[in-house]
């Protein structure tokens, strides 16, 4: 049941809290929890509190690796449980600035000239994280390096970046990204582009950095291929949490951006964010009201509208924060949960002429949380109507966006920021990093490890070999012309003729591996065969 409009000033009143000295707001007047709710969920929330400190003091977090999970220590390395760690945070911090100054005096050039261009490789938290940052806060007047991403192992993905860049690699420093080295994604992207400046008459490494794992299989390669830089990932950081690592500071320092500043918002929010009162205390109140809206199982999906062009790659990077953490089958004691909250989101007020109309009239699965930022722009505004300007309509729409789906039942969270800077950036980030950690507690499961995507890296291994299988055979056979089921049966897959089949088309329809598909009447009687 709503609130009137009457009864929602005196409930804003009570469920609006600011933060001055992070420029943040946030309101919980439009989520209708009872009055004796937050009461009830004090003594979790406190044990959650109470987890997350001893997480931040160094215990086994992740008791399925035995490892600690350390990311809050990033913006505040005295945090760190050993001074080894400490002095390695504040080692690759200086390092980091030092190289970025560096490669802006032209000190640290590329074949054709200083870098002007930057080519990040990366998937996952090694890519969201940058791609979220340099969306945010870079600017073509400002941005000391232009910046490009391959962020997926799609060819025409990488042909569309590199002909951007057609003429340019000499000029364009590549950071790839991957703790383990292994990461296929991203192996792939790094050998593309090695093959790319090959191509065009350039040393790929010296126009190549490294950021990954001490050891790894990236680390050994860059350094017995001489690579200009190895940065370091540390196993205390998980991917999607990783954005004040190496894995964000480095791509954001080189664009040009305040690394310091987005670090400093960070430790200011987790400040904060350590508060046991949750009146004060952002993230607790951000894991309560998820706690609430989906009973403690996650039965409603969460919208994310940011009503700031700059703040559209937030969805994205919250979305794997959020559902790699949260989306697990088993609670700590074993017990298979299934939990999660499913996270959608685009931006304000593009969303006016999408889908809004299901947010306000469709099924009822989801809560929203809604972006606000005060500040339209650097300087004045022309008015666009008498006394009005744009960002005063981008303020109207979602203000009355907020108003007609309240007033049809759905429910919504308001975070309000002064500006989009490099502060708030750093403390948005901190914000959800903690309120995940909380809700994972709540919900009594482990929010740092990620066992579904370690079993998908392991079907996708098994494709693979599956087609080596599929191709040596044609070859074998070469001059048969053979439907998928004999191919399948002919290699021993009788539990995956499906996958035969769709291996088989895929292979037909690239040049690569010179298989030669002939149609039938019926798709599963078309023939294949490997052509000289």
């Amino acid at each position: 049941m709503s609130f009137s409009k009457t009864e929602l000033w005196p409930r804003f009143q009570k469920y609006y809290t600011e933060f001055p000295s992070l420029g943040l707001a946030i309101d919980l007047s439009r989520m209708n929890f009872s009055a004796d709710f937050l009461a009830s969920m004090k003594t979790p929330i406190q044990k959650a509190l109470i987890a997350m400190a001893e997480l931040e003091k160094g215990g086994i977090a992740n008791p399925d690796e035995k490892r600690m999970v350390g990311h809050y220590w990033l913006r505040n390395p005295a945090l760190a449980p050993t001074k080894t760690i400490q002095k390695e945070i504040e080692d690759t911090l200086a390092s980091i600035k030092e190289f970025a100054a560096q490669v802006h005096s032209g000190a640290i050039k590329g074949s054709k000239g200083p870098f002007k261009n930057l080519l990040v490789i990366g998937i996952g938290g090694s890519a969201l994280g940058p791609q979220f940052v340099a969306h945010a806060l870079g600017h073509p007047k400002t941005d000391k390096m232009s910046i490009f991403f391959f962020d997926n192992t799609d060819p025409d993905g990488m042909d569309k970046v590199l002909a951007e860049l057609n003429g340019q690699l000499g000029e364009t420093l590549t950071v790839v990204i991957s703790k383990s080295g292994g990461t296929k994604e991203t192996r792939n992207g790094m050998l593309e582009a090695q093959v790319a400046y090959e191509r065009a008459g350039l040393k790929f490494p010296t126009h190549a950095v490294a950021v990954t794992g001490s050891l790894s299989e990236l680390d050994n390669y860059a350094k017995n291929n001489n690579w200009i830089r190895r940065f370091p990932m540390w196993d205390w950081v998980g991917g999607r949490t990783s954005e004040l690592s190496a894995v964000g500071l480095l791509p954001a320092a080189l664009q040009g951006i305040d690394i310091d500043e987005m670090l400093s918002g960070a430790k200011a929010c987790d400040d904060i964010t350590r508060q046991t009162d949750i009146n004060q205390n952002p993230s607790a109140q951000l894991a309560l009201m998820w706690y609430y809206i989906g009973n403690g199982k996650g039965t409603k999906n969460m919208v994310i509208l940011p009503y700031k062009d700059r703040l559209e790659f937030f969805s994205k990077y919250s979305q794997q924060l959020i559902m790699e953490s949260l989306g697990k089958e088993k609670d700590l004691d074993g017990k298979v949960v299934n939990q999660g909250i499913a996270v959608f989101g685009n931006k304000g007020s593009t969303d006016q002429h999408s889908y809004v109309q299901q947010l306000r009239e469709g099924i009822l699965n989801f809560f929203v949380t809604f972006i606000e930022v005060l500040k339209d722009r650097d300087g004045k505004s022309i008015e666009v109507d008498p006394n009005v300007t744009s960002g005063d309509y981008l303020e109207g729409f979602f203000l009355g966006t907020r108003q007609a789906l309240y007033e049809n039942g759905r429910e919504s969270i308001t975070l309000t920021l002064q500006s989009v800077t490099p502060f708030s950036v750093g403390l948005l980030i901190a914000l959800y990093e903690r309120a995940v950690g909380l809700y994972a507690s709540l919900v009594n499961i482990n929010a740092y490890h990620q066992p579904g995507v370690e079993a998908g890296k392991k079907a996708a291994a098994a494709v693979i070999d599956l087609q080596r299988r599929i191709l040596n055979y044609l070859i074998e056979k070469r001059g048969h012309a053979l439907t998928s089921a004999q191919i399948a049966s002919g290699i021993g897959a009788h539990d995956d003729f499906e996958t035969v089949f769709k291996v088989c088309e895929h292979m037909a329809a690239n040049p690569d591996h010179g298989v030669k598909k002939t149609p039938a009447k019926s798709p599963f009687d078309a023939t294949y065969q490997r052509m000289q």
